[in-house]
């Protein structure tokens, strides 16, 4: 494997050498399209050995015994797959239904707004709910091909569009391909910091950094433009010198006709069809799907950002995770990743990427089959001395917030 770094901005001489790199994936795995290489054979488990005792030498972090690991979890894998089945396809059915009366309550009580202004709250509530399970519950999920077992041909990683700003196919490309594939490695996940934020000493810290937390709600309140642009700012398409070692998948004509025609098609729906059609009504349903998208916008960034960045969230080096073993791949992720407690309605409003981890470890699981995995997970973790991070909702936001300010700084 050919790993290279961005030398502009990441900083080699700071790499967190406490935080173990000991990730792993399938024996003998090579991603399509990619240098990475997964490997678990004699010589790539003493790589790996040699790694952890160097780089845990000033660490209280215990290693793992990588293969019980991959083992223990692979079974919890594997039970949870052999129950797969008519409850989940029931389930989705019923959240997408949930989803429909949602959007079309919202949207028509937004043009009763004029009877009863409490009607359009309502309205713009409604509207909110439906953008969010769209995004989260639904469109997230079935992207990561969870429901692709259904032969669906609507409920299918490959058809579905969700209705934000961001390309279906981008973010399968950016998100569920390279953040899930090198989750946390510096150099290789962009998904750590977004290119915009400085989230550890990995970085170099610049003037800009001054002022990231501006920058970061900012982010929030644009948060479906900022995921529509991330393949774009990986490209350097509009600026930025490119990458010599990056393979593009598509031209830069075709990524920016994809961009700006999704993006089109959102602006119209939402402040343009719709509002025609409320005819006198305008006002109400502009200003109310304006409100709806920013509410679904904070909420998607929140939770996201509570999941990947809190303040015990470890990052990794590309060096120290060559020739992973499965083991080492399931160590990466739970330690790269974070979980928010909460209820039922919390789980589903998420996505369940309150359970975060469990997303990380088993992508393709259908999401709601999380919770019953987390106990079992967390046992696992604990047996390895991994530390399983979770708390509530405000303590892990905090940690979020507190990180963003922190590395704001030298």
């Amino acid at each position: 494997m050919t790993a290279t770094i961005n030398t502009d901005t990441v900083n080699t001489s700071t790499v967190n050498k406490s935080t173990v790199n000991k990730s792993i994936v399938n024996k003998g795995q090579v991603f399509k399209g990619s240098s990475y290489r997964f490997n678990s054979g004699k010589n790539a488990n003493e790589q790996a050995s040699h790694r952890a005792s160097i780089n845990t030498e000033n660490s209280n972090t215990k290693v793992p015994d990588y293969t019980k690991l991959a083992i223990q979890l692979d079974a919890v894998k594997t039970d949870v797959k052999s129950k797969i089945g008519s409850e989940d396809a029931a389930y989705i059915r019923r959240v997408i239904l949930a989803q429909r009366a949602c959007e079309w309550t919202g949207r028509i009580l937004l043009m009763l707004g004029f009877i009863q202004p409490l009607l359009w709250v309502v309205g713009v509530l409604s509207l909110a709910t439906a953008k969010i399970l769209d995004n989260m519950e639904i469109g997230h999920n079935v992207m990561h091909g969870q429901y692709d077992w259904m032969n669906d041909k609507h409920i299918n990683s490959k058809a579905y569009e969700w209705d934000i700003a961001c390309d279906g196919s981008s973010w399968n490309r950016v998100h569920n391909y390279e953040h899930h594939t090198y989750t946390n490695i510096i150099g290789k996940d962009r998904d750590f910091g977004y290119g915009l934020l400085r989230l550890s000493n990995d970085f170099r810290w610049r003037v800009k950094n001054l002022w990231q937390f501006i920058t970061y709600v900012m982010l929030s309140v644009m948060f479906q433009w900022g995921v529509s642009y991330h393949e774009m700012a990986a490209e350097r398409v509009f600026f930025g010198k490119k990458k010599d070692n990056r393979k593009n998948q598509l031209s830069h004509a075709e990524l920016k006709r994809r961009f700006f025609s999704k993006g089109a098609r959102q602006l119209v729906k939402d402040y343009v069809l719709f509002p025609l059609l409320a005819g006198p009504f305008f006002l109400y349903v502009f200003t109310g799907n304006l409100v709806a998208n920013l509410l679904r916008n904070l909420w998607t960034s929140t939770i996201i950002f509570c999941g990947h960045f809190t303040g015990d969230v470890q990052t990794f080096s590309a060096q120290d995770c060559i020739d992973e073993t499965q083991g080492q791949w399931y160590y990466r992720q739970g330690l790269g990743s974070s979980n928010i407690k909460g209820g039922k309605l919390f789980h589903v409003l998420t996505g369940h990427l309150s359970f975060q981890i469990e997303h990380h470890l088993f992508p393709d699981i259908p999401a709601r089959r999380y919770k019953e995995m987390a106990p079992q997970v967390q046992a696992i973790f604990k047996e390895h001395g991994m530390h399983y991070n979770t708390g509530g909702f405000f303590k892990q936001y905090a940690s979020v917030l507190k990180r963003i300010v922190r590395y704001s700084f030298p």
